[in-house]
Order: structure tokens, then C-alpha cells, then sequence
């Protein structure tokens, strides 16, 4: 019995045990769970504090970086709206300054009103005047003279017309003062302004082509047995060698100037290498040939950038260069070119125009010269046509056919164009004539003037620049030297051509002798 109860006592004791034992392995494993679910939770924690912490660390970072772009768009907005209020301030001082001048004008236009209205009424009087005097002439010559109607009458139209004359001319000069006085300042601005910063341009010689010779005995060699080197050189080059009696000197001579200059440089370098013969001129002539291509580009270039215009057709281009080589009046005619297109676009300035179709006219004005040889026709016409086929402005088109008046001017650009020409061409040293043209120029002024009745005497001088006109004083009276210098320059302009312009002058003395005895 008592070994039961001991059994059952230690089963008991043993269960118990065995409870306690699992009891305290499996709180062991419970607190090492727990242990280990804090950790983590722990962990979590940190982590999600960190995360929060960098999200605070980037919303800051946001933050500023929104506040200094906010703080840049404002500067820039404000600086912005700054050089706007800026430009607007100029622009209202501007309107402001055009408001004053055009009151001004307006002053300036009501009080010439004013004046021509006084001047009206006063004619007004003079008219009623005169028509009461012819009245009342007619009445005394019909008593006294017994005059017909019709003798009457035709003895005060010609009374009348004298008057009138003498009138007209004192019209004439009044206005001519009048509008002198008013465009001669502004006029003398713009010119000056656009010719002060013009460099001149020295004139070149344009006929023949000269090469010196080392000595006489290479003439020989230049025409070649039987002439054969000669014969080759003028069928390459298409020109014409003449070799005189002039010692040392061979003269190239061609219509075509860029031939010329390729035959030039082919004989030049022929004398200096030695070796004269048909195969060594063609290598030669074929060599500058080539250069001269690239040096026509080289110039269009230069051209275009000092005038300062853009996109300029190469063909249009290669014709430009070719201008280098043509001389009219003894000037380049590629500086010509470029001092025109200058002065154009200055003038053009001046004006608040299109400085860009100036300047392309001018420069363009000319490159009918390049091609008046091969074309038939006006160096103007040729020149408007090939810048018409390679797509140029139509007021430049215009303005290349209309700088000589041989086709209306549709265009204010047109009139700018022939303005800078006559300048450049009239500028001193710019141009030169040969003797006989001179000559014949100064005797067909002094006939011109020398052709209207009451003149005694004219005398071109300046270099045929000026025409001073001696007239009878008892035939010519002071205002009728207005009307009478006034028809012989337009006499003028209208059969002569000349470059520039020519002052006319007309002078009327009355001398006066009284002997006392």
C-alpha cells in the first residue's frame, strides 16, 4: 500500500515537476518572444522615426529650395519689370519729344499759313488793283489815243505781263529762301552724318593691263619661234598681247577685265619661271585661273561683311567679286560698290528706314558693270535682271534699274541709292575723266547758257563744276535771274551727263558813270 501511495506521491511529484519544468520553458520561450517582438518593435520604431526624420530633413530641403526659386523668379520678375518700366520712361520721353516737335511744326506750319494767307490778300488787293487800273487805263486810251478795243487791250496784257514777271521772280526767290533756309540744315546732318566715318578709296588705273620686262631679250622669247608661243598664250587667255617698240614693257589689252587680270598674272609668272613655251602657259594660265575664282569669292566676302549684309546668292556673290576687276571713271568699281551700301544704310538710318535694303541696293547697284561687256544693254538694266533671277527684294530690283532714271523710282530705298551714288561718285579724287571728255563737257556748258537770250558771257569753272553766267542788266532784271538759273540747270540736267552736280551762277552788274565838270 504504501508502495502505491509512494508511486502515486511520485508520479504526482514527478507531473508536477514535469509541469513546472514545461511551465518554465514555456514562459523561457514566451519571454524570449516577447524579448524579441520588442526588439523589433524597437526597431520599427527607429526606423520609422528615421524615416521621419528624413522625410522632415526633405520637406525642409523642399522647402528652401522653393523659397530661393520663389526668391530668383521674383528678382528676375522684378528686374524684368524694371527694364520694362525703363524702356517705357524712354519710350514716353520719346513720344513726348515727337509731340513737342510735331506742336512745333504745327507752329511752324500756321504761321507760314498765316503768311502765305497775307500774302494772298495782299495779291488779292494788287489783282483788284491792277484790274482797276487796266479800267480805267482802257477808258484814257480809248479818249486820248483813240485806240481800238483790241489794241487796248493788248498794250496792258503786256504791261500786265511785266509786272507779273517781275513778281513770279521775287516769288520764286522768296520760296527758294524759304525752303533753303528750313532743308539745308537737316539735309547738311544727314550727309554729314553719313559720309564722317567713310574711308576714301584712291582711284585705280582701268584700261590696259602694263608688264614690266626684265630686259629686251624676253620679248623674243614671249613671241616664240614662228610666233608660236604668242599665238598660244592670246588662245588660252583670250586676250590680245601687244609687243611694241616701248622698251621693257609688253601691254595686255582686253574688254573683259577679269581675262585681262588672269593673262596678267600667266605672263608675269611665265617671265619670272623662265620657261615660256605652250604646254608651261596653259599649266600656268589654268593655276590662276583657279586663283583669281577663289579671289573673286574672297572679295565678295570681304564686301558683304564691311557693308554688313547677309545670305547673298553665291552666283550673286561671284558677280560681286568680279567688280574688283572693273573701274569706271577711273574707280573700283567695288569700292564704289561699298562706299554706296554704306552710305545707304546710314542715310537709311537717318530716315528710321530698312537698313538692310539700303545697304543691299547699294551694294548691288552696280553689278551690271561686271557683266556690260558679254550683255548687251545698261549696266542698271543687266544688273536689275540678274538680281531679279536670283531672288532679291523687288525694291532692290527697283533701285538697281532706276539709279539712272532709266526706269521710274517706286521706292524711297530707290532714291537713297542714286543719292549715295552721286555722292560716292562726286566726292574729290573719287573719279577722273580724259582730257577730251573734259573739254568737250566745259564747251557744251558755256553753250548752253550762252543759247538763252539776255545772257553775255559764260564761263565753266571748278573743274566744269560751275557755270557763271554774265547777263545784260537791261534785259535781264534781278528777279528774272532767278527763272533764268533755274532753266539752265534743268537745260543742263536734261542733255548732259556728268557726275555730281553743277552750280549755276548767274551775275548781273549795272554800272553807273557820271562825270561832275
Amino acid at each position: 500500500m504504501n508502495l502505491i501511495i509512494g508511486v502515486i506521491v511520485g508520479s504526482i511529484l514527478g507531473a508536477v515537476a514535469a509541469y513546472f519544468y514545461a511551465f518554465s520553458a514555456t514562459r523561457s520561450r514566451v519571454q524570449a518572444l516577447v524579448a524579441n517582438a520588442e526588439a523589433q518593435a524597437k526597431e520599427v520604431i527607429e526606423a520609422a522615426r528615421a524615416q521621419e526624420k528624413k522625410a522632415q530633413e526633405r520637406a525642409e530641403e523642399l522647402l528652401r529650395q522653393a523659397q530661393e526659386q520663389v526668391s530668383r523668379m521674383l528678382a528676375e520678375t522684378t528686374k524684368e519689370l524694371k527694364a520694362r518700366r525703363e524702356q517705357l520712361d524712354k519710350f514716353e520721353q520719346r513720344l513726348v519729344q515727337r509731340e513737342q516737335q510735331l506742336d512745333r511744326r504745327m507752329d511752324s506750319i500756321e504761321a507760314k499759313e498765316k503768311k502765305a494767307d497775307q500774302k494772298l490778300q495782299v495779291a488779292e488787293e494788287k489783282l483788284k488793283s491792277a484790274e482797276a487800273f487796266e479800267q480805267e487805263a482802257l477808258r484814257k486810251l480809248q479818249e486820248i489815243a483813240g485806240m481800238t478795243v483790241e489794241e487796248a487791250q493788248q498794250f496792258l496784257f503786256q504791261k500786265l505781263e511785266d509786272e507779273l514777271k517781275e513778281e513770279i521772280g521775287q516769288k520764286i526767290r522768296e520760296y527758294e529762301q524759304m525752303f533753303q533756309e528750313e532743308a539745308q540744315k537737316r539735309a547738311s546732318e544727314i550727309m554729314v552724318m553719313a559720309m564722317q566715318r567713310l574711308a576714301l578709296e584712291k582711284p585705280e588705273d582701268p584700261v590696259i593691263s602694263v608688264v614690266q620686262l626684265p630686259n629686251e631679250e624676253i620679248k623674243g622669247r614671249i613671241i616664240g619661234r614662228e610666233g608660236r608661243n604668242i599665238r598660244t598664250f592670246e588662245r588660252i587667255t583670250g586676250v590680245d598681247l601687244i609687243i611694241d617698240d616701248t622698251p621693257e614693257v609688253v601691254v595686255v589689252s582686253s574688254f573683259d577685265p577679269i581675262r585681262r587680270e588672269i593673262a596678267r598674272r600667266t605672263l608675269e609668272k611665265l617671265i619670272a619661271d623662265g620657261r615660256i613655251q605652250p604646254a608651261r602657259i596653259e599649266e600656268i594660265y589654268l593655276k590662276e585661273k583657279s586663283a583669281i575664282e577663289e579671289e573673286l569669292i574672297q572679295a565678295a566676302d570681304s564686301a558683304t561683311r564691311e557693308v554688313g549684309i547677309r545670305e547673298v546668292h553665291p552666283e550673286l556673290k561671284r558677280i560681286v567679286g568680279q567688280l574688283k576687276f572693273r573701274t569706271s571713271y577711273g574707280q573700283n568699281v567695288l569700292h564704289h560698290s561699298i562706299e554706296v551700301g554704306i552710305i545707304a544704310g546710314m542715310l537709311a538710318s537717318e530716315l528710321h528706314l530698312d537698313t538692310q535694303i539700303a545697304k543691299r541696293a547699294g551694294l548691288l547697284h552696280d553689278i551690271g558693270k561686271a557683266l556690260d561687256h558679254a550683255i548687251e544693254g545698261s549696266h542698271a538694266v543687266i544688273g536689275a535682271d540678274v538680281a531679279r533671277k536670283y531672288k532679291e527684294n523687288p525694291l532692290v530690283v527697283n533701285a538697281i534699274a532706276s539709279h539712272h532714271n532709266e526706269v521710274p523710282q517706286e521706292s524711297v530705298y530707290a532714291v537713297l541709292v542714286q543719292v549715295a551714288d552721286a555722292i560716292s561718285a562726286a566726292r574729290p579724287g573719287a573719279r577722273r575723266e580724259n582730257y577730251a571728255a573734259y573739254i568737250k563737257r566745259v564747251q557744251q556748258l558755256e553753250e548752253i547758257a550762252k543759247s538763252f537770250p539776255g545772257v553775255e558771257s559764260a564761263f565753266a569753272v571748278q573743274a566744269g563744276r560751275e557755270i557763271r553766267v554774265i547777263v545784260q542788266p537791261e534785259f535781264v532784271g534781278d528777279s528774272e535771274a532767278y527763272s533764268l538759273a533755274r532753266d539752265i540747270a534743268k537745260r543742263i540736267e536734261e542733255e548732259l551727263v556728268y557726275p555730281g552736280q553743277i552750280k549755276v551762277t548767274v551775275v548781273r552788274e549795272t554800272r553807273v558813270a557820271e562825270y561832275a565838270k
